[in-house]
């Protein structure tokens, strides 16, 4: 396991998860105090390749008991929106596309695609994703593909 220092530097001191502030100085033992996550990013057939990445206690113990939540910004005029920590697994894993979310006007689904890839950048910063927004039934798709 890495120190916890060089993880926190690595993910400038926020959780992967919540994408929330951790504070370097909390202590280990603290619901919202620093911890080191290692979790298998990608699946090989003779094993797995774990990765460290910064977690609040809180939100990495609660990964061991339920799958990690990584909200979407209650800002964002979203409609259906799909669970992104499950979606970028999926990607991680068999590539592709996936639709994430419908969006009412083109507006929205530009800020949207705009908040997604940046919050993709810091969740899942090995992935190199794009975004695609189309127009169908009134409303615009984004979607995420992998490059």
């Amino acid at each position: 396991m890495s120190d916890l220092t060089t993880v926190g530097d690595a993910d400038n001191w926020m959780c992967w998860l919540c994408d929330k502030p951790v504070d370097p100085e909390a202590s280990i033992n603290a619901d919202l105090g620093p911890s080191v996550d290692s979790y298998a990013a990608t699946r090989v057939k003779k094993g797995k390749d774990y990765v460290e990445r910064l977690a609040h206690r809180a939100c990495n113990t609660m990964k061991g008991k339920v799958a990690p939540v990584v909200p979407w910004s209650p800002e964002l005029f979203v409609v259906d929106p799909s669970p992104i920590f499950e979606a970028v697994e999926r990607l991680r894993t068999k590539g592709g596309r996936e639709i994430v979310a419908r969006c009412p006007d083109e507006n929205d689904a530009n800020v949207a695609s705009d908040w997604l890839l940046d919050r993709l950048s810091r969740l899942a910063p090995d992935l190199d994703v794009a975004t695609q927004i189309s127009p169908g039934g009134g409303q615009f798709m984004l979607a995420i593909t992998v490059r």
